[in-house]
This record gives C-alpha cells, structure tokens and sequence, in this order.
C-alpha cells in the first residue's frame, strides 16, 4: 500500500503548490456532475462532449478541398494516410487530456509557467497567429457557405460569422453541456450528409478497404506525397492540445484521489477517442467522396464552389448530380464552420488566460479573439474585392502556418506529459514516450517539406 500513498502525494504536489490560481476556463471548470458507482454506459454517457468539441478540429472546412482533392487525384490510395492522421490524433489528445486531469492546469498555464517572461511571450505570440490561422478556415467556409445557401456576397457572409460569437455567450449562459451537445449535433450533420451522398456514389468497397494498407509510392510520387503531407498537416491541429487540456477538466473529480482521477483518465480519453473515430470517418467519406464522383474526370476542384457546383453537374458526377446534393454539401459546410469557430473561441480563450493572464470581462475577451482571426480575412477580402479564388488562398498558407506552429505545442505536451514529478504515476509510460516522440519528430520533418514544397 505504501507506494500507492506515495504516488498519490507526488500526484497531488503539484495541485498544492499552485491550488490558489486561476483555474483553466474558470467559469465552466468543474461544473459538470458525474455519477458515481453507475454502469459503465451511463458514466460514459456524462463524461461525453469535450470529445465532440475536439472532433470538430480535426474536420473543419481546412481539411475538406486536401480530402476530397486526394481522392480526385489518386482514387483510395491516401486512406491509409487519414487513418495514420487519426491514430496520431488519438495519441496526442489522450495526452492532452491526462496532463489537464492529473495537474489541474492546461497547456498554456503550464508553458507559460515553466519558461522565462520573454519565452513566454514568443510562444503565447506563436500560439495566438496559430488560432487566428486556424479560425480562417472556418470563417471562410461559413462565409462561402452561406454565400452559396442564400446567395450573400462573400464579403457579407464573412462579416456576419463575427456575431456567431454571441451565439457563443449565449450558449455559455445555459451551460457547457448544451454547448458539447449543439457541437455534437453539428458533426452528426456533417457524418450523415457525407454517409448520404457517398451512398449515392456508389464507391468500390475492395478499393476502398485496400486503400487504408499503406503504400511505398506514396512517398516517392511527389504530388502524391504532397497531398498526403497536406492532409496530416490539417488533420493534427495545435490549438486542439490546448483544448482539450483544458475542457478535460469541466467534469467535477477530485484531484487529490487517485482513484477519481484515474476514472475521469479513463472516461474522457474513451470519449475523445470515440469522437475523433467519428472524424476519422468523416474525413474518410470526403476522400471516398472525391475518389467515387470525381476520380479521371479531371475536373478542377479547387475550391468549395467547385464543389459545390460539380455535384449538380451530370457530366461530372453522372446521374446522381442534383440540386439537392450540392446544398446538402453547403449545408454541411456551413455545419463544420460553426462548430468549429465555437471551439476556435474557447481555445483563444484558454490561450490569452494561459500565456498572458488576461483579466477582462468573458464577453470582450472573447469578441477580441474572435476580432483578431477575421480581420485579416475581412482586409484580404475587400482588397480583392470579395475574388473567392483569392480569398480561398489563404486557406493554403493558414495550413502552412499550422504546420509551423505544430511543433511549439506537442514538444511542451510530451515533456510535460513525461515529467514524473509533474504527473506521480499518470507519467507517459516508456511506449507511450518514445512512440510521441518518434510522431513529433516525423511530423516535425514532414510539415518541413510541406512547407519547403508549398513555399518553392
């Protein structure tokens, strides 16, 4: 028994030494009840949520034109890159969760805590364009989105996503769990409305299951290795780590019990893991998508109204084009869009409470995050006058910028998560070190040539 004790105390060190600060989004921390001695399924069913809004990151509107596009190009052969980009998602997140469990901090309290004023201040500058380039993505999809719902111009449909923050407030006002179930609901649209629509397609069911077996030319066809770069690159987000570092913490525990934090480890890491299957699925039915209507046709489908417009287009898609498929295409856009800009929001948040300590009231802070990611979108679009073709551009060097940003957050994760007099006995176990380790560095070198090629 005595080693059980000793863990506990190395456990809850770290919680004494630093119980009288400001807890990771303080007004949603703890709030939400969880039974004790139920069955399994019902405990589950009230640690799930943060996992919805995690999910949302991995299939946001930045991922939809490099799918799709993959499969148009090379039919199911990069599958097998959406399911390493999953598996390494389920790795960094079941990190990210148990390092905001164990310490009862998040990512960004712990960096800026654990690096000098000025470090500090570089990573929190990093982390803040990482949001703001992350955010793009989503404001233009919900901006081109309703553009081709209601026919708004660009310029409007972007304006208007500024406001979706108040939806947010409200939300807030009724409580975190309404918040997880709309996002849910949100990603249930996407998931159904691509399992629709590949349904029409009519995919090769041997192609597809053959594609998730990992081929040698995919690193030796250059545009194919690019493409795959350019899914891993916008599948494994950074603002996502400080996310669910943080949201980890919203069910109430205690801290200072072994056994309660190792069932909330558990629970949460179950729901991150089977929302982020959900993504994977996602994300797999875009690519199917792209290799079922659009592989040889040699269409050009570079942008969401190329999209848009191809599925009603019979000489591309053959007799399944419709109408109806291209708005349940915007539809499901606009769906991606919203869900992910509220989780956008939170992780701002979480970033300039963290970093920079930031009091103000919650409604301005979150209307200067929010303020912050469309501002350059808004002066890109009037400069080229509401061009989509340009305005869809900064979709690509968002992506890169990601790329670049990646590694100033999984780097303090896995340190973080390794350290034994931080975590006591949640440390990463050996397999679990190295294996993140190897991904970081992979990943790392891969977002190089990303970069390199996009760049040259």
């Amino acid at each position: 028994m005595k080693p059980k004790t000793d863990e506990k105390k190395q456990t809850s060190k770290f919680i004494k030494e630093t119980g009288t600060q400001r807890k990771s989004l303080d007004e949603i921390n703890g709030t939400i009840e969880v039974p004790e001695n139920k069955g399994y399924f019902r405990t589950l069913l009230a640690y799930t949520g943060p996992g919805a809004l995690i999910a949302v990151g991995y299939m946001d509107p930045g991922n939809w034109i490099t799918s799709i596009g993959g499969g148009a190009q090379f039919k199911y052969t990069l599958l097998s890159v959406v399911l390493l980009s999953s598996l390494i998602a389920m790795l960094l997140q079941a990190m990210s969760a148990r390092l905001g469990i164990v310490t009862g901090r998040d990512l960004a309290q712990l960096t800026r805590e654990r690096t000098s004023k000025w470090a500090g201040i570089g990573l929190w500058i990093i982390t803040e364009l990482a949001i703001m380039a992350t955010d793009i993505a989503e404001i233009i999809g919900s901006g081109i989105a309703l553009e081709l719902l209601f026919g708004f111009p660009l310029i409007v449909g972007i304006t208007i996503t500024a406001f979706d923050v108040l939806i947010l407030l409200f939300l807030m006002k009724l409580g975190f769990h309404k918040i997880e179930a709309i996002v849910a609901t949100l990603v249930a649209v996407i998931l159904l409305v691509f399992a629709y629509e590949v349904f029409l397609s009519k995919p090769d069911a041997l192609g597809v299951l053959s594609g998730y077996v990992p081929r040698a030319k995919i690193l030796t066809n250059q545009p194919m290795l690019y493409l795959a770069l350019g899914i891993v690159g916008a599948t494994v987000m950074p603002h996502d780590l400080y996310l669910g570092s943080s949201i980890s913490q919203t069910r109430k525990y205690d801290i200072h019990d072994e056994a309660s934090v190792k069932k909330t480890i558990r629970f949460t890491i179950a729901d991150s893991n089977i929302q982020l299957t959900l993504a994977f699925v996602v994300n797999s039915l875009l690519l199917i998508l792209g290799a079922a209507l659009f592989y040889g046709t040699h269409s050009s489908l570079g942008r969401f109204a190329d999209l848009f417009n191809a599925l009603s287009n019979p000489q591309i898609v053959g007799a399944i084009a419709s109408p109806m498929l291209s708005m349940l295409f915007a539809i499901a856009l606009l769906a991606s869009g919203q869900s992910s800009t509220i989780t956008g929001t939170l992780a701002g948040q979480i970033i300039m409470e963290g970093f920079i300590h930031l009091r103000m009231p919650l409604w301005a802070q979150r209307l200067l995050t929010r303020l912050m990611s469309i501002t350059p979108v808004l002066i890109f679009a009037v400069y080229y006058h509401g061009n989509e073709a340009k305005i869809e551009s900064l979709l690509t060097l968002s992506q890169v910028f990601l790329s670049i940003a990646l590694p100033f957050a999984m780097i303090p994760l896995i340190i973080f998560t390794s350290d034994k007099k931080l975590m006591g006995s949640f440390a990463n176990r050996k397999w679990v070190k190295y294996t993140a380790w190897v991904v970081a560095v992979v990943l790392i070198i891969l977002n190089l040539q990303l970069i390199w090629t996009t760049l040259t």
